[in-house]
């Protein structure tokens, strides 16, 4: 029945949207016939596709799910054969091969693209909803020329109608609006982009709802701080106590495996005009206007593509010019597919759907299909929907005899219970005549509401490896048990008597840095990290290093833990209290105040004498480091190894507490900035169901070991980079992007707070200066750093010879430092192993040096500075350039790099893009596993209660962030039926109210209107009994520690209900979706009135 009700609502739309155009064409008698138009006989397509507005992709109003209505769509002029077509065959612009004036950028030339490689010749008989993708030379040539750009295709969560473009030197995104604009590119795709005449370009949201600036999605900001230690300590805990080892899953891993638009108008031609003009008006307008926006990349990219870089300028110029206005424009083609498309999650749902041109079985072309009682096959269909649980994704379409085995026997047995059934599929293909893509399945998860399959949907979807180590790879380990052999112990430094000893979390299994201290003298100190020697067992061009390389990093996703290497390899290579273990070893000279004096890198043999964990270290630094405390501290002291003593380690630990503040203090005044929100983490009962929450907050342990791990990766970096300056795989952090940043800007003198962020440093002495200012608010202080992060860009892994030239560009943004690398976790990243590998050969090919001018030096009866030998001529603090660049010192590096196998350039870059790609993703799985349990958790309670601030405020929605549990949500209140909104945008202000006579019938789309219960629980006040603190004051709910409020009971409110930025209300947390689609945790208001 409700299959049949959205079939109707759908031929309803399509009615009104026919009578709708019959109208405008009857005010423009000019413009072509509309009955060419797609879609108007389309309603089997459009009960396929359910309620999306798919008839706004042709020539009507668009659809728009932002607070701003715009029209960034021209009118689009159609060939003779009822095509959709952005371009104009039978046109005599297109017989030249010429691009319409409708693009803004002087006359060019291009080959109409005809068709893809292995699409259909155009013909009368089929319906074209899309343009041919243009070839690859095509593109490549546009690209040049400056008249196309490459961008990733980044789709609006909340409307998939809207889709985003990054190019490299604008500053604003460019939005790709509508489907035919989009041109069958999907989240991820990396695709080539024509931007539309400034006239078509659409209002800028910030410019009008300043106001009420909504944190922008999209933008990830890794902090690398909780990067360098072992990052989601509290997550990796639980899961150590939880898994001693991986757990395998069933789930598998996937496979890594021209649109123009004619203008005949003439309508821009005076837009076109002033950028025919040349450079010398926008030469003149970026110099009367001190474009910011022509960074050094523009700049850089100008010296070797010129032409592009011409018109890059003058796009600048008119996005200065119009900074109230943000660009727009179309796919041209997909240059490489995203990694997504082979990884879709969805439930199908048993509606028939017939692809243009394709006969039902059983059922006449003049024959709409109906939706039939009897199983799907017996019915004769071919198609049926996949709805998938990412609102990113197009509706897709899959075809019944494709179907596994067991699904197809579920159909013909009538098991409607399988559109329950959470499926893993890939897209296919999309071609020009079907709005809808074609996936395939792959495999069935299991039913959505339950936690099992739902998890095996995460893992699905971000591509995470869960199952055994291969075989070939298992046969590269070392038999246990394992003994440092002789010839390392020759080759390599002896540090066995040296105090020594690990800071993890109290399960931790993966001991990869140790530290050591020695004091010279009263104010002069050897500090020592040691790091797990990993890359000696991961051998280049062997089975377990390609695993590793495919896994990339380890994955610590609640109750679950998929390690980047065999448990046994960990067994060998952790750092564990009395075994002799091989190492990389950094070794710094420091006074008192923090300075580095000199350093010595080496390879080194360590014997740890102790595991201490971070609630020691805590504990310790709340009782003082005084040996008459240390009593109090000794039942809680682990175990001891060798002739050390309990003091040993507490005066260790002593300086490093000191010397670790004052190395923080330094990277602070340095400009470095701390943007870290708090996250949620889940505990589990014995029986492994969710039990609990809380927010991570870091230890001030963590905040020791962080700094000496950031010194230790700030070393190495240098070490590669002076060396190998064109094969270093480095950590780059690019500055704000700064649209965001003055957004940010505005937001802070909106609502009082002084900000300064011309720089990192004075950035971060503003936002101290907030904090102290809002000391007895920090949820409100949690919020500004939110707004902070959203202008901050993702850090990532790249090859030093990409920037060459540029060596200022591989600076890290937030910590400051020039030069920056991963080298602390080689147990869990794989680019700690490259760079380990890095540093080998570099070692080697010091040695080697040494050798070399010692036969000299012999010969000619000179010396060489024993200080010189001893911190290494190319490892040491004082770089000798002269020799890493002598004959002796070429001829040694090529030796050593061919001996380690350094990947190359070309190699390398390869190497940091995936592991950039694999991290990301990872991440985004680990947040998913928390997200999941969360929901599982308010399932199992049904519903928990909190207080929320409002972050932004429109009239059709709110944003507000649940402090509790770390989250945003969005609550919709438009259309919904007994709930009257006034929206004041003058003061910014929000009243709900309920009406005060009997809800009217309210205007609007038939069916679309929302019930009060989905968006705010509100009770009758006569209802509400007042319990005891730590209740709710309603039945069969729960609350959990991270639910509780400083009050310990969440109040509802009443109606009026008037609200601005940064108010607080209660809100009512619920479990949905699950069965019948993606699970979410949804807010809705709390509120109480008599009238209920």
């Amino acid at each position: 029945m409700k299959a049949l009700n959205e079939q109707a609502a759908a031929a309803k739309e399509v009615d009104k949207e026919k009578k709708q155009r019959r109208r405008r064409q009857n005010r423009r008698p000019t413009k072509p016939s509309l009955d060419m138009l797609p879609g108007a006989g389309c309603s089997s397509v459009d009960a396929a596709c359910g309620p999306e507005k798919w008839s706004g992709i042709i020539g009507s109003a668009p659809n728009v799910a932002s607070e701003i209505a715009f029209n960034s769509l021209p009118t689009m002029h159609f060939n003779g054969n009822g095509g959709v077509l952005g371009l104009d065959i039978a046109s005599e612009d297109a017989d030249r091969g010429e691009i319409s004036k409708s693009c803004p950028f002087p006359g060019f030339s291009f080959p109409v693209e005809e068709v893809p490689p292995g699409g259909a010749a155009r013909s009368g008989n089929s319906k074209k909803y899309f343009d041919p993708h243009w070839s690859d030379m095509a593109v490549e040539e546009a690209i040049k020329k400056g008249r196309a750009f490459k961008a990733t295709f980044r789709v609006n969560a909340h409307n998939r109608l809207e889709a985003y473009c990054t190019i490299d030197g604008l500053p604003v995104d460019v939005l790709i609006n509508g489907i035919p604009a989009q041109n069958r590119a999907i989240e991820g795709d990396i695709v080539a982009i024509v931007l539309d005449p400034v006239a078509n370009w659409v209002k800028l949201k910030g410019a009008s709802v300043r106001s009420s600036l909504i944190p922008s999605d999209g933008v990830d900001n890794i902090t690398e701080a909780r990067e360098v230690i072992d990052y989601n300590d509290v997550h990796k805990e639980i899961v150590d106590l939880c898994c001693k080892s991986s757990i395998p899953s069933t789930n598998s891993l996937p496979s890594d495996n021209g649109y123009h638009n004619h203008e005949s108008s003439g309508l821009f031609e005076t837009v076109i005009s002033d950028f025919e003009n040349g450079s010398t008006l926008c030469d003149k307008l970026c110099k009367r206007l001190n474009v910011k926006t022509l960074t050094n990349s523009v700049k850089n990219w100008e010296s070797e593509h010129r032409e592009a870089a011409r018109a890059l300028e003058r796009i600048c110029a008119m996005i200065s010019s119009n900074q109230s206005k943000r660009p727009t424009g179309r796919v041209l083609s997909i240059i490489r597919n995203s990694p997504r498309r082979e990884a879709v999650i969805g439930f199908l749902a048993l509606k028939p759907w017939v692809p243009e041109g394709v006969e039902n079985r059983r059922q006449s072309n003049d024959q709409p299909p109906k939706k039939s009682k009897e199983p799907v096959l017996l019915a004769g269909l071919d198609y049926i929907q996949l709805i998938p649980t990412d609102s990113k994704f197009p509706k897709m379409v899959v075809n019944v005899e494709s179907l596994p085995d067991c699904a197809k026997e579920r159909l013909n047995n009538g098991d409607l219970s399988i559109e329950r059934e959470l499926i893993a599929a890939r897209v296919d293909n999309w071609n020009e005549e079907s709005l809808c893509p074609k996936a395939q399945v792959i495999h069935m998860l299991g039913q959505g509401g339950e936690t099992e399959a739902q998890m095996s949907a995460i893992l699905f979807k971000h591509r995470i490896n869960s199952f055994d180590f291969s075989a070939e790879s298992l046969a590269c380990l070392p038999d246990l048990p394992w003994k440092v052999p002789e010839e390392e112990l020759k080759i390599r430094k002896d540090l066995r008597n040296m105090c020594t000893f690990t800071i993890d979390p109290p399960s931790a299994m993966e001991l990869d840095d140790a530290f050591s201290v020695e004091q010279l003298s009263d104010k002069t100190f050897r500090i020592g990290v040691h790091i797990a020697d990993v890359s000696y067992f991961v051998l280049p061009d062997t089975a377990l290093n390609t695993e590793a390389q495919v896994r990339s990093t380890s994955v610590y996703i609640p109750q679950r833990k998929l390690s980047m290497l065999p448990l046994k390899l960990s067994q060998v290579c952790s750092l564990l209290p009395g075994l002799d273990r091989l190492a990389f070893s950094i070794i710094w000279e420091i006074d008192d105040s923090g300075n580095i004096m000199q350093h010595w890198i080496g390879r080194s043999v360590i014997r740890s004498c102790c595991k201490l964990s971070y609630d020691n270290v805590d504990d310790l630094m709340h009782i003082g480091f005084g040996i008459d405390r240390l009593i109090h501290f000794e039942k809680l002291f682990p175990e001891l190894h060798g002739h050390f003593e309990q003091k040993d380690i507490v005066d260790s630990l002593r300086i490093l507490h000191v010397i670790s503040m004052k190395l923080r203090e330094s990277r602070f005044r340095g400009g470095a900035i701390e943007l870290e929100n708090p996250k949620l983490a889940i505990l589990f009962d014995e029986n492994g169901s969710p039990s609990d929450s809380f927010l991570d907050k870091r230890k001030e342990s963590g905040s020791l070991v962080e700094e000496f791990m950031l010194l230790a990766n700030k070393s190495v970096a240098e070490v590669i980079s002076r060396v190998l300056p064109d094969s270093a795989l480095l950590r780059r952090h690019p500055e704000p992007n700064l649209r965001k940043l003055k957004e940010f800007e505005v937001f802070c003198e909106k609502h009082g707070f002084d900000l300064d962020a011309s720089t990192s440093g004075k950035l971060y002495l503003s936002l101290s200066k907030i904090k102290e200012k809002l000391r007895n608010d920090p949820v409100l202080f949690d919020i500004v750093l939110s707004y902070a992060s959203k202008a901050m860009q993702t850090a990532s892994y790249v090859c030093s010879r990409d920037f060459k030239g540029k060596e200022d560009e591989w600076a890290h943004y937030g910590l400051s430092f020039p030069h920056f690398t991963h080298f602390t976790s080689p147990l869990r990243r794989y680019p700690d192993i490259v760079v380990h590998r890095t540093l080998s050969a570099i070692l080697e090919a010091e040695s080697i040096y040494v050798k070399l001018i010692q036969t000299s030096v012999t010969a000619n009866n000179e010396q060489i500075p024993e200080q010189q030998i001893d911190y290494g001529f190319f490892t040491g603090l004082h770089f000798d350039k002269n020799a890493a660049e002598s004959e002796q010192g070429g001829k040694a590096l090529s030796l050593a790099v061919l001996k380690h196998k350094v990947p190359g350039s070309e190699m390398l870059a390869e190497v940091a893009s995936y592991c950039n790609e694999r991290q990301l993703a990872c991440k985004h799985a680990e947040g998913a596993g928390v997200e999941l349990y969360l929901w599982t958790l308010l399932k199992k309670r049904e519903v928990i209660f909190s207080s929320a601030r409002v972050l932004a405020l429109g009239p059709r929605f709110m944003t507000i962030y649940i402090s509790n549990y770390a989250i945003e949500k969005r609550i919709y209140y438009d259309e919904v039926e007994g709930l009257v909104v006034e929206w004041l945008e003058a003061t910014n202000t929000l009243v709900l109210n309920l009406p005060k006579t009997k809800p009217f019938q309210r205007r609007g789309i038939p069916g679309k209107s929302r019930a009060m219960e989905d968006v705010a629980l509100v009770l009758n006040t006569s209802e509400l009994v007042l319990l005891e603190d730590n209740e709710h004051p309603t039945s069969g709910s729960a609350t959990s520690s991270a639910s509780s409020t400083e009050n310990n009971t969440i109040f509802p409110s009443c109606f009026p209900l008037v609200l601005q930025t940064f108010s607080t209300i209660p809100v009512a947390l619920y479990a949905v979706g699950g069965h019948d689609g993606p699970i979410d945790v949804v807010p809705r208001i709390y509120m109480c009135s008599y009238l209920k």
